[in-house]
């Protein structure tokens, strides 16, 4: 491989625990490289879906990237590496989010209130 194309592979990879910082689903780099190295980080690269376990590990742009954080399952698909973490509307550019379409066709969930005492503190007798 010529120079100038390995330059251009090193430029279009990202580390995933840097990717995961800069798109701002974890809010530190150590923050992210925990959440990989606990598993919870599976890539889909070229068909082939792996479980990350290192930090290190490389992301490419049109890589599909599954995680769970705080209960929550999230899918995406990696857009661009990004150069620097900035504020969030260039984070969402760095990505697709996959799981949208099915959240926004189903009813939202209903909100639940606490029932009001009428009573006005005064209990019945």
């Amino acid at each position: 491989m010529r120079p100038v194309e390995a330059e251009r592979d090193e430029a279009s990879s990202i580390r995933i625990d840097i990717w995961l910082w800069r798109a701002r689903f974890a809010k530190t780099r150590s923050l992210a490289a925990d959440l990989v190295e606990r598993g919870a980080v599976r890539l889909t690269h070229q068909g082939r879906q792996t479980r990350l376990d290192k930090p290190s590990r490389v992301v490419h742009p049109g890589d599909q990237i599954t995680f769970a954080v705080n209960g929550r399952v999230t899918a995406v698909r990696v857009e661009a590496t990004g150069e620097r973490r900035g504020p969030p509307s260039e984070a969402r550019a760095l990505y697709v989010d996959l799981g949208s379409g099915a959240a926004s066709s189903s009813e939202p969930e209903p909100v639940l209130r606490p029932i009001e005492d009428r009573t006005g503190g005064r209990g019945e007798r």
